[in-house]
């Protein structure tokens, strides 16, 4: 696999001044509006706009999310549908019914305590491309589809990209088994969706059915913010491997078992935390590596923990790398087991493939920022995307716009309202330029 190691500045028109340099044909007033009515579902009590969101993938504020987003989508004039792994999809007939579809959109779910931008902006802006189409009177060839993929994060089940893995065929069945918090499994979820867990396999979506894919995104990192380029162009989407491992000692009394006779599994889960971080930390590369929650048990303070669960994700571009480190990493915890009388037992529960994007979908989106009067830059993601998922059975491209400070994943995620609407402006430019193609 390629790796990108390098950030090249496409075309550069000086700092992100989002001055109107070229006509606008997306409304920012209507689609900030729409950003700022979708905050309001997971929003902490209290709390305003500025304040973040926890809509977790199926989950009661998700379920109201997308009753309010399927509403948008029919009053632009489309025809919405669901398939069985509960993602969402608007369409928009051409003039060519033989025609493959031209599919874009993102997510609404997010992670806990994050912010209002992520996956929105790419959701909120597909649709305003469809309303400035109709203010337009524009009819395209090819017939159009907004979707909103279900269930991107994966904070509920541990399944991240769950509906764009389902419709590129890389779910598996057993996945419907899995218990959130409450007990309630995936499958009752989808039920709760309106659909047919049994029938999960018909989400999948046959090759030639899409012409293309084009995601707009905020980037989550800094790289645009700090060189001042106003659209990122994307060259690939980092692979993500995740495991759910599990610390095994023995649970027995903190007071009368004496320091080296402890198997204690919180020890030997922390020290393999730390192995965790070491290990990544010897690539010269971008990989990354993370653990984020353990769960201990049995929890008293008065007794020496018996088990320690907890995930390990590695993210990189070039799967060989995420290979390499997680051996060294299962060789770290295995000698850490020895040491701390205990064992440990790692399952992979999700993978997603490093996924490059089409160069001629680079090469109109960098054209339709051009003519928008925007600068450019090509740039790898270090987040995950559904775009990755849907690369399996069509051609991609993604479209990143600035985060301030880089944040992401939190309350103080943002971008601004002349980055979303100059993001929703260049999408509604490369869509019709491949509208425009033979």
């Amino acid at each position: 696999m390629m790796l990108f190691r390098v950030l090249a500045v496409a075309l550069s028109v000086g700092p992100v001044a989002w001055a109107q340099t070229a006509p606008r044909h997306v409304k920012q007033e209507r689609l900030w509006a729409t950003l700022e009515k979708l905050s309001e579902f997971g929003r902490p009590p209290g709390a305003g706009f500025e304040g973040g969101v926890t809509r977790l993938g199926f989950s009661d504020a998700d379920l109201s999310a997308r009753e309010y987003v399927t509403g948008l989508m029919r009053d632009a004039g489309l025809e919405v549908r669901v398939d069985p792994a509960g993602n969402i999809f608007g369409r928009r007939e051409g003039a060519d019914p033989s025609l493959p579809v031209l599919l874009f959109g993102s997510h609404i779910d997010s992670v806990p305590g994050g912010g209002n931008f992520d996956g929105d902006v790419g959701t909120l802006g597909a649709i305003e491309v469809v309303r400035a189409l109709n203010d337009h009177g524009v009819r395209t060839r090819h017939p159009l589809e907004v979707v909103i993929w279900t269930h991107e994060e994966g904070s509920t089940f541990g399944h991240g990209l769950f509906g764009s893995s389902a419709a590129s065929g890389q779910v598996k069945a057993e996945v419907l088994a899995r218990r959130d918090a409450q007990g309630t499994t995936l499958a009752d979820w989808l039920r709760r969706y309106g659909q047919d867990p049994a029938r999960l396999a018909e989400a999948r979506i046959p090759r030639g059915r899409v012409a293309a894919y084009l995601e707009l995104h905020i980037e989550q990192g800094p790289v645009l913010d700090e060189s001042r380029a106003q659209i990122g162009v994307v060259q690939g989407i980092v692979g993500i491997n995740d495991w759910l491992c599990t610390a095994t000692g023995f649970a027995n009394h903190a007071g009368t078992t004496p320091m080296d006779r402890r198997q204690d599994a919180l020890a030997a889960a922390s020290r393999a935390v730390l192995a965790v971080r070491e290990e990544v930390r010897r690539e010269t590369g971008r990989a990354v590596g993370t653990v984020g929650n353990m769960k201990v048990s049995p929890g008293g303070t008065n007794v020496v923990p018996g088990s320690a669960e907890f995930p390990v994700e590695l993210r990189d571009l070039n799967v060989e790398i995420i290979e390499s480190m997680w051996r060294r990493i299962e060789q770290r915890f295995a000698a850490i087991g020895r040491e701390e009388n205990a064992a440990f037992d790692c399952q992979l529960i999700f993978s997603a493939r490093p996924a490059l994007t089409d160069t001629a979908l680079r090469d109109v989106i960098r054209d339709a920022a051009r003519t928008a009067g925007f600068s450019t830059m090509d740039l790898p993601s270090g987040a995950g995307h559904d775009a990755q998922q849907v690369s399996y059975f069509a051609p991609v491209g993604m479209i990143f716009v600035p985060s301030r400070d880089g944040i992401s994943h939190s309350p103080r995620e943002y971008s601004s309202p002349a980055a979303v609407a100059s993001g929703a402006e260049v999408l509604y430019r490369a869509l019709l330029a491949l509208d425009a193609r033979p």
